[in-house]
């Protein structure tokens, strides 16, 4: 089941710069540019970090996409 978030939307709604996020949350640019493309799953101190950035629910960012049959 991949993880979808809402990442990049919410960046660009709070007009920080992949760099910017990335400085506030302690990793690489490089890494919010592989969660935002949904190629690295965060882990959850990571995705809490985001979250609180954002001031939004680690819920209402990222997402479990379910498999339809």
């Amino acid at each position: 089941m991949p993880l979808i978030n809402r990442v990049k939307e919410l960046r660009a709604q709070h007009q920080l710069t992949q760099g910017d996020l990335a400085a506030k949350v302690g990793v690489t640019r490089q890494t919010i540019i592989s969660l935002e493309k949904g190629s690295y799953t965060p882990s959850l101190l990571l995705a809490m970090q985001i979250a609180h950035v954002f001031e939004e629910p680690v819920e209402s960012i990222f997402t479990i996409e379910e498999e339809t049959n």
